[in-house]
């Protein structure tokens, strides 16, 4: 796995750990629906032991994936970011992107959701507004095309 560090807000942070301690919790049900399903030992329970191995496959590489995400964390100085002249991950941004102001904040990876503002600082928007300053208009390659983003405040 990548050792790059991982920026995420307190709060982002937070919340992975909570999903960890979930993730972790449902083990032991998963573990006992597999332990059911071989004591009953029948063809009937094979479809129920099948589907449970392979929740148990996708809860096990959920958590081995936020372990590595948590290992590699690295909190947000978000007060910083939002007295910086200039985008930085952290950062709350007004812009003004085809016409319309919209506001985003520029976080990472892990935490990036685009319905509720919040974009990655990897994807091809928040990276193209890193270091940008207020007046700043920079055109950004996305799937349907360039557009034009100007930075209108920094907050």
């Amino acid at each position: 796995m990548s050792e790059k560090t991982v920026p995420l807000t307190r709060e982002g942070k937070a919340k992975l750990e909570e999903e960890l301690e979930d993730l972790r919790a449902q083990r032991r049900v998963v573990a006992e629906r597999i332990h059911n399903a071989q004591e009953q030992g029948t063809s009937q329970n094979d479809a129920e032991y099948d589907d449970a191995k392979l929740e148990q496959g996708m809860l096990e590489g959920r958590i081995l994936e936020l372990e590595d995400v948590l290992r590699r964390a690295t909190v947000i100085d978000e007060a910083g970011a939002h007295k910086a002249g200039r985008v930085m991950v952290g950062s709350g941004i007004q812009v003004e992107q085809d016409g319309k102001k919209r506001h985003y904040q520029i976080v990472g990876a892990p935490e990036a959701d685009p319905v509720n503002g919040k974009i990655s600082n990897e994807s091809p928007v928040g990276s193209a507004l890193l270091g940008r300053a207020v007046g700043e208009t920079v055109e950004v390659n996305v799937p349907k095309g360039v557009i034009k983003v100007k930075v209108l405040k920094i907050d």
